[in-house]
């Protein structure tokens, strides 16, 4: 089961969508540029479109011209890099843990979603599969809207205090062992609960490079980017 603690002292770096700032998100472009960065993992989203899975953040009418679920992990598995697979699909448990097993990633690979039950059903199928909690679930993007954000700030630090005493349930509930958080929802306190536990904490997405020196003391295990570039600082 891939290691996502950090790293001779430092987060892992993990490419969000590939390098996204710096090509097509989810394209196989995307995924190189990520590796050649020096990301330690590569994360991309995974739906399924008309019975393929595909890699694609929100699912068009058609798979046509979209990288297959199998292209990106024979890319990213030639590589020295782990995969980090946000699986948007549902009902789909089975089909992800062939495809890992296939290319021999099952031990490189956790997979994120804010879905307990798509989790439970990928320990099902395949308990070696490392399993990742997305949290909070954000389907309206209120934290990226300008005109809304003084209520979605309040609504954040509330989830930021609450979720030191939530976080072991969240995880048990998911059969997850890492804990993959919106980076303003961290806390020094939900970071020693999840470190207590043994589960890695992952902070996504993190695209100014003043807030690295900042959850580096925190202590988290990985940061999840749209421009790996940031690192380099």
């Amino acid at each position: 089961m891939i290691d996502l603690h950090r790293r001779n002292g430092r987060p892992l770096r993990i490419g969000h969508r590939g390098a996204a700032a710096l090509a097509p998100e989810n394209s196989l472009e995307a995924l190189a540029l990520a590796v050649e960065l020096g990301c330690d993992l590569v994360e991309f989203d995974v739906h399924s479109v008309g019975g393929a899975l595909v890699v694609v953040h929100d699912p068009p009418a058609t798979a046509d011209g979209l990288p297959a679920l199998d292209d990106a992990l024979d890319l990213v598995g030639a590589t020295a890099a782990g995969v980090h697979l946000d699986l948007k699909a549902v009902n789909v448990a089975a089909e992800i843990a062939a495809a890992l097993r296939r290319h021999d990633l099952v031990e490189r690979t956790v997979v994120s979603s804010f879905r307990p039950a798509t989790l439970r059903a990928l320990h099902a199928v395949e308990p070696g599969i490392r399993l990742g909690r997305t949290y909070p679930q954000d389907r309206t993007g209120l934290v990226q809207r300008r005109i809304l954000q003084p209520p979605a700030r309040a609504i954040v630090r509330g989830l930021r205090r609450a979720l030191p005493r939530r976080i072991a349930r969240l995880l048990a509930g998911s059969r997850a062992n890492a804990a993959v958080l919106y980076w303003e929802v961290v806390s020094e306190a939900t970071v020693a609960r999840c470190h207590a536990l043994d589960v890695p904490v992952l902070a996504w997405t993190v695209d100014d490079p003043e807030l690295l020196p900042w959850l580096d003391r925190m202590g988290v295990d990985g940061v999840i980017t749209n421009d790996p570039r940031i690192f380099s600082g």
